[in-house]
């Protein structure tokens, strides 16, 4: 009987290919209201490349992504203009220059952007309500003056300096993600597991995938605009 093909097979999701739950317990997200907060516990998330923050605000916890520099204790507000790490302003009034991370999309939403381990944006322009930011990737976005920010850089730089060393290592790290590892070229598959595997025919020809072609079989060239060498 035939198998579904890894792609499908996760898609599917089941015991063999699903994330560990516990892995996406801690919702980053900011408090509502302004006031002050205290920072209660640093911690590891598997789930996240950077540090966690578990604060205290009004009685409440929430998680937010740590800054650099932060420690147990400390007191963060949220809300106001004093510019210093870690506190949490509004778009429209963090001076230009300034680096933040855990940016907000929508006014409210929660922190969406730039939230992995040393990672910071810019502040680089605003007009009629939009502040442009440049983001690490060196592209330039344009958001609402009211969505938040935190003031600072997302802790733990340097983070793949360190080699993994082992690749049991790396195997458990991309587990706790559910992340495909070891990757390998779709030739070196067996055919049950790939469209392009088997131990025939290694010089592989470019395939084009139907239009109407399921989700795992879509694979080569995907509605190519042209086929074929260029002629000069």
């Amino acid at each position: 009987m035939g198998k579904r093909i890894i792609q499908q097979a996760r898609g599917h999701g089941s015991l063999t290919y699903q994330v560990r739950k516990r892995a996406y317990i801690y919702r980053i997200d900011y408090p509502k209201e302004e006031g002050k907060a205290k920072v209660l516990e640093l911690f590891n998330s598997c789930a996240h490349s950077s540090p966690l923050a578990k604060i205290l605000f009004n009685g409440k916890t929430y998680y937010i992504p740590a800054f650099s520099g932060m420690v147990e204790g400390q007191g963060i507000k949220i809300g106001g203009k004093e510019i210093e790490n870690g506190n949490v302003l509004l778009l429209k009034d963090i001076p230009v220059g300034t680096n933040i991370f855990n940016i907000e999309i929508r006014p409210k939403s929660g922190g969406k952007l730039v939230r992995a381990s040393g990672l910071t944006a810019i502040v680089t322009k605003k007009a009629l309500g939009k502040v442009s930011i440049m983001m690490p990737s060196k592209k330039e976005i344009s958001l609402d003056e009211n969505c938040r920010a935190s003031i600072g850089m997302s802790a733990g730089e340097g983070r793949k300096e360190k080699p993994i060393i082992k690749a049991g290592k790396k195997w458990y790290m991309m587990k706790a993600r559910n992340k495909l590892w070891p990757r390998t070229s779709a030739v070196k598959m067996n055919a049950i597991d790939h469209p392009f595997g088997s131990g025939r025919g290694k010089r592989i020809k470019p395939k084009i995938a139907k239009r109407n072609a399921p989700a795992g079989a879509r694979v080569g060239l995907i509605r190519p605009r042209r086929t074929g060498r260029k002629k000069r």
